[in-house]
């Protein structure tokens, strides 16, 4: 059960199989070269996931922020992320990496030696004290986590950076208010009976339709100076939003003729809908 226990052997077989990778001709078995490529690749993202439990039990108060996430595209904050940051290390120091500009891998390539050579003094550290005294973590220990931590998030946060563009400020705000806007259309929704806190603690499927449907209602009509502001221009608004400029302006328009009771039956009808 002791963490650096489960580090001795995570690392010894990141190193067997490496080992085997070494000794292995690719050309003349190309199969078997991906297979253990594979497990390469499941036996690092294993290794950094007892590390990552290390790190938070050893210095859970001295972690490197990672704020910047919030930054990321979606699609990027996976499971394997840590992994994949690894991997591209690797792949620029060996000078076989293809994603980036050539300006942004001189810039990388510093960033991917100091980080994995951080990582080799903390399998070595670790080992050590694994045989040692696998209980305790002294300073020394504690100081080389400490900057590997720092190095993986900034390379992380500078190979991301090269490869996409990360969210401004201003757009990282604007989802802000879009959640806002979210969360008080839910308030108002259930408030006039239009949707129950069972349907809620349900997760009712129908919620993935109508929830977006009202606070559309809500950001033209309740809410006008929020996220759905037609007085912004579409570059002021989210990307969410801002294709739909025009459109949304008409839909402004026909709800500002509607009548109260008009209002309330269009949004009854818009919680049954499918």
């Amino acid at each position: 059960p002791r963490l650096l226990s489960q580090f001795f052997f995570a690392d010894e077989r990141v190193t067997r199989v490496v080992a085997e990778i070494n000794g292995l001709d690719a050309e003349l078995d190309p199969q078997q070269y991906l297979v253990l490529l594979n497990q390469l690749h499941l036996s690092q993202a294993h290794l950094l996931a007892v590390l990552e439990r290390i790190m938070e039990e050893c210095i859970p108060t001295q972690r490197h922020s990672r704020d910047y996430l919030v930054k990321f595209p979606e699609e990027l904050l996976v499971d394997n992320l840590g992994n994949h940051m690894l991997f591209a290390a690797e792949c620029l120091l060996a000078g076989t990496f293809l994603e980036v500009e050539e300006s942004d891998e001189a810039q990388l390539r510093p960033r991917a030696r100091n980080l994995l050579c951080s990582l080799e003094l903390v399998r070595t550290v670790l080992r050590e004290q694994s045989l040692s005294q696998p209980n305790s973590y002294p300073e020394p220990v504690r100081a080389v986590l400490i900057q590997f931590d720092r190095l993986f998030a900034e390379f992380e946060l500078s190979y991301v950076s090269s490869l996409v563009a990360v969210k401004s400020p201003d757009e990282i705000y604007r989802q802000q208010e879009i959640i806002v806007l979210f969360c008080e259309t839910v308030e108002r929704a259930l408030h006039l009976g239009y949707l129950t806190q069972e349907m809620i603690d349900g997760y009712e499927p129908l919620l993935m339709f109508t929830i977006p449907r009202l606070a559309i209602i809500s950001g033209l009509l309740i809410y006008p100076e929020g996220p759905l502001s037609l007085e912004r221009s579409p570059e002021e608004m989210s990307r969410v939003f801002s294709p739909f400029y025009n459109l949304l302006k008409k839909i402004r328009d026909l709800l500002r003729v509607l009548s109260a009771e008009e209002l309330c039956l269009l949004e009854r009808s818009l919680c049954t809908a499918e």
